[in-house]
């Protein structure tokens, strides 16, 4: 295994203001690994609040880990050199939610191409330059005489997020990490998008880290996926396995979330394991030990004492669940080395 980017424990902590004591736990010992020799699309999954854009900016160097590492071909990005960051930004790239913050309006699109292949001096002619912009685009799905030479609100906003995909392609990455890429665009041109970002996987060997709370089309585009719950990882492995057969009671609250194309079966309201939790007057408050205790209608003694480690289910999947304590308990860095290897 050659690991290009990989979290190691990383947990992030930030405070709530210079007087105040309490603080915020984002993301809490989560592990992963994206192997250079075996492109992958994981998913990183769960509501809002649950840690997935701070474990993104982690991952992009962005912000410091409270604890753990974050490393980029086995180095810890904050030992980089300025040459090793240069190469870490190249190889690394993301795709945001918003694509219209991304452009200064007062600039033609064409700014965010260019730039990128000045500052990494890619190009040794303006020929040239033009030549790989116009390949980029052409890859992420764009015609360039119909893109160019035009100021960002006079696209759509599939268009300018396709933009976004050109520009990472221009770096050649070997990864890129995509936070909510398709939230803010139309139903009808997601596909198309996803279909994009798949194809770069599938033909150009670029692994993808797929940041989303939405479920189908994690289902839809990745191998692997993470759920997480107040910044913990409560289910991970194999996505055909966590959304068809959800073992951890957060993961199958956000599946029966899901709404079904079917007229007569009856969606809104509560949730089943809510009505449930209820049901047993299960406090919806915070409790010690599992995260989720308080929202959980199988919570047992155990669940209050402690946070549950992760237990192997199956050897391509792990819960953080006591119902499950019977199976082996594994790291969460040994799940993200099976995951990697697999």
């Amino acid at each position: 295994m050659n690991p290009n980017l990989e979290a190691q424990n990383v947990t992030r902590v930030f405070g709530t203001g210079l007087l105040s004591k309490s603080r915020i736990v984002a993301v809490d010992g989560v592990s992963l690994i994206i192997n250079e020799d075996k492109p992958t699309i994981t998913a990183i999954a769960g509501e809002s609040g649950s840690g997935k854009t701070t474990l993104a900016r982690l991952l992009l160097g962005m912000i410091q880990p409270t604890s753990g590492a974050i490393l980029f071909r086995g180095r810890n990005l904050v030992a980089l050199d300025g040459k090793e960051r240069m190469e870490f930004r190249r190889q690394v790239q993301a795709i945001f939610q918003d694509p219209y913050e991304a452009y200064n309006p007062v600039y033609k699109v064409d700014q965010v191409l260019t730039t990128p292949v000045r500052k990494f001096q890619l190009a040794r002619s303006k020929e040239e330059a033009s030549r790989r912009i116009e390949e980029s685009l052409r890859l992420a799905g764009l015609r360039p005489e119909e893109t160019l030479g035009r100021y960002p609100h006079q696209l759509s906003g599939g268009q300018r997020q396709r933009i976004m995909v050109a520009r990472a392609l221009l770096l050649n990455p070997r990864v890129i990490l995509a936070d909510e890429p398709v939230s803010m665009v139309d139903a009808s041109l997601r596909a198309t998008i996803l279909e994009s970002l798949v194809k770069l996987k599938r033909e150009l060997g670029i692994s993808l880290i797929y940041i989303t709370h939405d479920l189908t089309t994690a289902y839809q585009v990745s191998q692997n996926i993470y759920v997480l719950y107040r910044g913990s990882t409560v289910e991970v492995g194999s996505v055909e396995k966590v959304i068809r057969d959800p073992k951890h009671p957060y993961t199958r609250l956000l599946v029966s979330s899901i709404p079904l194309p079917d007229p007569d079966i009856h969606w809104g309201g509560e949730s089943e394991i809510e009505s449930r939790a209820k049901a047993q007057n299960t406090s919806l408050k915070d409790a010690h030990g599992c995260k989720f205790a308080g929202r959980c209608p199988f919570v047992i003694a155990e669940c209050r004492i402690a946070h549950p480690p992760l237990y192997r289910t199956d050897d391509d999947r792990a819960v953080a669940c006591y119902l499950h304590k019977d199976n082996s308990d594994v790291t969460g860095r040994e799940m993200a080395e099976s995951l990697a290897r697999d």
